[in-house]
């Protein structure tokens, strides 16, 4: 079966009802233990230093596995550099299939960006739609890790991370990863609770370094909610794909992103926000609209390359958790 690299959560429906396995790139990347040596490759290749690490990441990726000869790269809603990320993938021979969430969220736009994937990969809407029913029921698994998260208190951060954050291609295999869940949720039945005074929730991309949430249950603080990575299970109930997709906040404007946030803050319990910003992101920008908008305290966490929280960046959480606490 042919892989198929996505530059961030696209309608994998699509991808999967054409026989295709997805693959997303930025978790090859970042589980793939050298995530320096990569950074450093795209910067070897003429990517300039002051650009996201994530984008760089993705270009390695994809020149080290040249089994993946094609590229969904999203063109709207996403990173502002994916154009140019495009343009150097292509001079390498890699395939490009842009795909664009509309900034407004309207949804005959955003059926035209699907009904244009349904051509490339050769799919109607009733095999879409089949697909959706199957993949629906993988994510409702996940959403039960995230309810032990905030209401069992049996799931690190971390693991609520990887979980959801893995919902963007289901490791490539969904009918292997539904068994995987389902091991896991067995095994939550008899974990213990975990004791952590302070209750976080992270908002923003995933992060870059890979030691946050152990640091920070290190300190006596574990995330509760992850922003992103839950939005990528799709948690909400639709008709039909359009629709799903046009719920799905990321690619869309912060204040629609700040209702969802503003709500489960308050349902979790919540004490403070793990604000994550990647460097040379326009994404920084939003910080001063976060924390005029937030009524709880607000740390920003600025990440560049990874893989490790750098001593600054944990004298600040050491201060912000002891504050909560």
């Amino acid at each position: 079966m042919q892989r198929v690299g996505i530059t961030t959560t696209i309608p994998v429906e699509v991808v999967i009802a054409g026989g295709c396995i997805p693959v997303d790139l930025n978790n090859i990347f970042i589980t793939s233990g050298c995530t320096q040596d990569m950074v450093e490759e795209a910067e070897l290749a003429g990517y300039p230093r002051n650009i996201c690490a994530w984008i760089k990441g993705i270009y390695s990726t994809v020149i080290r596995n040249r089994e993946i000869d094609t590229l969904i790269a999203v063109t709207q809603g996403d990173c502002s550099n994916t154009h140019a990320l495009m343009e150097t993938l292509s001079l390498e021979g890699v395939k490009i299939i842009p795909f664009a969430y509309p900034f407004d969220r309207d949804r005959d736009m955003l059926r035209l960006q699907i009904e244009k994937l349904m051509a490339v990969f050769g799919v109607d809407w009733e095999e879409v739609g089949q697909t959706r029913e199957n993949l629906d029921r993988v994510r409702k698994l996940v959403w039960q890790i995230d309810e032990h998260t905030w209401q069992g208190n049996r799931v690190r951060g971390f693991e609520n991370h990887l979980w959801q954050v893995s919902c963007s291609d289901f490791n490539g295999d969904p009918g292997v990863f539904a068994e995987e869940v389902k091991q896991y949720l067995n095994h939550l039945e008899r974990a213990p609770e975990i004791e952590a005074p302070v209750r976080l929730a992270y908002i923003g991309v995933p992060p870059i370094m890979t030691d946050l949430y152990d640091y920070l249950e290190s300190r006596g603080a574990r995330v509760v909610f992850n922003e992103i990575q839950r939005q990528f299970t799709m948690p909400f109930e639709t008709r039909d794909i359009v629709e799903q997709y046009a719920c799905y906040t990321y690619p869309y404007d912060i204040f629609s992103r700040l209702e969802d946030i503003t709500r489960e803050i308050e349902k979790r319990n919540i004490h403070g926000v793990i604000h994550y910003a990647q460097s040379f992101c326009y994404r920084q920008i939003q910080d001063l609209i976060i924390r005029r908008k937030l009524d709880i305290p607000v740390l920003t966490v600025e990440g560049d390359r990874p893989p490790y929280l750098d001593a600054r960046t944990k004298m600040r959480i050491d201060a912000f958790v002891e504050m909560l606490r």
